[in-house]
C-alpha cells in the first residue's frame, strides 16, 4: 500500500497576498485533483472561532481537491483544537486533510496539549485505521505427470509405443520394480507431459464424469436451501446429498485406477 503524505507551511497573516497566491497555485499542481465541486462540504462542525482569509484559502483548495480538513470533524476542549498560541493570541492555524473517500478511515485528530514541535506551534495528531491487504502467495506444488491423459486413445498408444522402446534398448534384463517404474515415469513425462506446478494442490477432478458432477450440482443447491431455510429438512437433505456424492465418487475413481493398471500392465 503507498500513501502519500504532503507536509505544507502555507503563508499566513503578514506575508504578501501575492506570495499567498503562488503557494496555493503550486499546490494545486502537484495534488492530482478533479476541479471545483462546488458548495460539497468540506468542513465538520467543530470549527475554532472565524474563519479569516488565510482559512477560506484552505477550504476553497480542499474543495478543489475534493478533500475534507480533518480537524474539524472531532469535537474536542480548545486546548486540543488550539495549534497556535501566543500570548492572548489562540488560533487553530495547522489542520490535516484527506480525500473525503478516507474520512472513515480517520479514528482521531487532535492538538496535543504540552507538546510543541516549535515554539509556540503544538502537535497536531491525526490517527487513521489502514487495512493492509495481504498479497496473495503463489503456491507452488509439484509437477506431476498428466496421467489422466491416458484415457485418451492417442496418448495411451504413444505411451506404450515409447516404453517399449525404452525397454528394448536396455541391454540387461530389468528384475527390479523401482528401475521399472522409472523408465514408465520417464516415459510418461515426454508423451503425456507435465502439470506446471504454480496452482494450488487441490481434488484430482479430472476423473469426474457426468454422473458425479450433476450428483455435486444438487448437492450445492441443497447447501444453499439449507443456507436460506436454515431449518432441520434442508439439513437433512443437505446432508444426505453428501453421503451420496461420497458413494458416488469412489466408483468411476476405481474404474479410472483399474484402466492405469490396465495400461501399465500392457507395458
Amino acid at each position: 500500500m503507498m500513501i502519500n503524505v504532503i507536509s505544507a507551511y502555507a503563508p499566513q497573516v503578514g506575508c504578501e497576498m501575492e506570495e499567498k497566491e503562488r503557494f496555493w497555485s503550486e499546490l494545486d499542481e502537484v495534488v492530482d485533483g478533479e476541479g471545483n465541486r462546488g458548495d460539497e462540504e468540506v468542513m465538520g462542525r467543530y470549527g475554532f472561532k472565524e474563519r479569516n482569509v488565510e482559512g477560506q484559502m484552505v477550504v476553497d483548495f480542499a474543495k478543489r481537491m475534493e478533500m475534507a480538513v480533518v480537524n474539524t470533524y472531532f469535537k474536542k476542549k480548545d486546548n486540543h483544537r488550539v495549534a497556535y498560541k501566543s500570548g492572548g493570541r489562540c488560533t487553530q492555524v495547522d489542520y490535516v486533510l484527506c480525500r473525503r473517500c478516507n474520512l472513515k478511515e480517520i479514528g482521531d485528530c487532535k492538538v496535543l496539549a504540552g507538546d510543541s514541535v516549535a515554539r509556540q506551534h503544538r502537535m497536531v495528531v491525526c490517527r487513521m485505521v489502514l487495512e493492509a491487504k495481504k498479497k496473495r502467495r503463489r503456491v507452488r506444488t509439484e509437477r506431476r505427470i498428466r496421467w489422466w491423459k491416458l484415457k485418451e486413445e492417442e496418448c495411451s498408444v504413444r505411451f506404450r509405443e515409447e516404453v517399449r522402446e525404452r525397454l528394448s534398448g536396455v541391454k540387461e534384463v530389468l528384475d527390479d520394480w523401482a528401475t521399472t517404474a522409472g523408465v514408465m515415469r520417464e516415459a510418461a513425462r515426454k508423451v503425456l507431459g507435465v502439470t506446471s506446478g504454480n496452482r494450488k494442490e487441490d481434488k484430482e477432478t479430472w476423473w469426474w464424469n457426468e454422473e458425479v458432477q450433476e450428483s455435486i450440482r444438487r448437492k450445492r443447491l441443497a447447501k444453499q436451501k439449507w443456507d436460506r431455510q436454515s431449518d432441520e429438512k434442508s439439513r437433512q437433505e443437505y446432508k444426505e446429498m453428501r453421503q451420496q456424492v461420497k458413494r458416488m465418487w469412489r466408483k468411476p475413481r476405481k474404474r479410472h485406477m483399474r484402466s492405469c493398471m490396465r495400461v501399465r500392465r500392457v507395458c
